[in-house]
């Protein structure tokens, strides 16, 4: 009777701890998910400055300086690396990107130009939809932040080393509004 009843609890331990191991695995591969679709929004974007920056060439002689952080910008994202680099040079290019939108401007034959104008709405599109997925990623990272932190599922995550996420965060000066200097 008393092996019985080690049996059965023994089982529901490894049952309840299996359960635990699953959904931690789970959120893990959705955190994964997350961050890839980030990745293929911001590769879109990457992918297109190249033609912004050709597109804004003729026009912007003056502007050397910012069509030059928008390559460089550009150059450090496709590079990859960890969360945080990534969100920091995402975070430069879009200050890069607002400050080429900011300084077109003053140039109204470039505003007018039919590439420009379809960069510029393309280059829209994709700001919403990495502006989704990191809504989304952000979200899936509490999930699985908070799993890792709670008890007992934290012995479980400690046990199989599976840890806290970065969130991708938006840096103070991106809350800011662009300033163009002529």
């Amino acid at each position: 009777m008393e092996i019985v009843l080690f049996l059965a609890i023994a089982a529901f331990v490894l049952i309840v701890l299996a359960g635990m191991y699953n959904r931690l695995i789970t959120l893990k591969h959705r955190v994964d998910n997350a961050w890839a679709q980030i990745d293929v929004q911001l590769k879109r974007r990457a992918d297109l400055v190249p033609n912004l920056v050709e597109t804004v060439k003729g026009y912007m002689q003056h502007e050397r300086r910012t069509l030059e952080a928008v390559t460089e910008a550009r150059a450090r994202l496709t590079r990859g690396g960890s969360v945080g680099e990534q969100a920091q040079a995402n975070n430069m290019l879009s200050e890069a990107l607002r400050t080429v939108f900011a300084v077109a401007e003053a140039y109204p034959q470039l505003k007018a130009d039919r590439n420009f104008l379809l960069l510029q709405e393309e280059l829209s599109g994709i700001e919403n939809k990495i502006a989704y997925a990191r809504q989304h990623y952000n979200d899936n990272v509490l999930g699985l932040n908070a799993a890792t932190e709670r008890f007992p599922t934290n012995l479980v995550a400690g046990i199989f080393g599976i840890r806290r996420r970065d969130y991708f965060e938006v840096q103070a000066a991106d809350r800011e509004p662009v300033r163009v200097e002529f």
